[in-house]
């Protein structure tokens, strides 16, 4: 199945105090969907709130990217919590969001988690299950937008929670469908040609090439940009320019 239209999503935020590493206000005009960093592997009160301000200004949604609590590795190390301390911190960060969305006229849309968590609910029965409790505990039944396939897709389904397949243009795969680890050299891609032609593919016929060189079926709903690249606004222009060239409606999945 592919999409007369597609969702483009980044991770904005990603700061905290006077650092800062995503063009927040630049990547905000060309997505549709903004993954707001929660304060656990990036993010304060200050950039949470100036971020879901410009979001609802510019009409783009709002998600929560929860992580695990890892400031100093980015939220890119895996741990293993507790899954009731899990489900209590997702909630956590969801709740906290939420309170900046409100007051800027807007509502968390959606959850998303990052790095570490990401990958490791792509397997892990007991984690995935955890996000979603977490999720149910914040209220509001929000969409799951995660790999697709994934243990966190399955215990959202069966928890009556919408789920959102997602994909990544910069991203290597395995001929699973799972995401090449970042410590893997290739897992990057880096040539924004590439990474342009990869996207208008999975969007327009749902697959990518993986790896080893097969073709892999993603099929997603929503386009994953990374904010943290060289070069992200440009890229992102391109990308989105591209998809509409090729007659894909731009737009937001909620």
């Amino acid at each position: 199945m592919t999409w007369a239209s597609i969702d483009l999503n980044a991770d904005l935020g990603e700061g905290f105090g006077r650092w800062t590493l995503t063009d927040d206000e630049e990547l905000l005009s060309v997505v549709t969907s903004a993954n707001v960093a929660c304060g656990f592997h990036a993010g304060d009160a200050v950039t949470m709130r100036r971020v879901c301000e410009l979001a609802a200004a510019r009409g783009v949604r709002i998600g929560a990217q929860v992580s695990y609590r890892d400031l100093a590795g980015f939220g890119r190390r895996s741990m293993d919590v507790p899954a009731d301390e899990l489900a209590a911190e997702v909630a956590y960060q969801i709740g906290a969001l939420g309170v900046f969305a409100r007051a800027a006229g807007s509502a968390v849309s959606y959850v998303k988690p990052h790095g570490a968590l990401y990958n490791r609910v792509v397997r892990d029965e007991e984690q995935a299950a955890a996000v979603v409790d977490g999720v149910l505990l914040a209220g509001g039944g929000l969409p799951v937008l995660g790999l697709p396939g994934s243990r966190l897709h399955e215990a959202a389904e069966k928890a009556g929670l919408p789920v959102v397949a997602e994909a990544f243009g910069d991203r290597a795969y395995k001929a699973d469908g799972s995401l090449l680890p970042r410590g893997q050299e290739g897992a990057v891609v880096t040539d924004p040609a590439e990474v342009v032609e990869r996207s208008v593919s999975m969007a327009r016929f749902g697959v990518v090439t993986a790896h080893c060189g097969r073709s892999v079926a993603v099929r997603p709903r929503s386009l994953c940009l990374h904010g943290d690249t060289p070069g992200a606004v440009g890229l992102a222009r391109r990308v989105r320019a591209q998809l509409e060239a090729s007659g894909v409606s731009v737009e937001a999945f909620v």
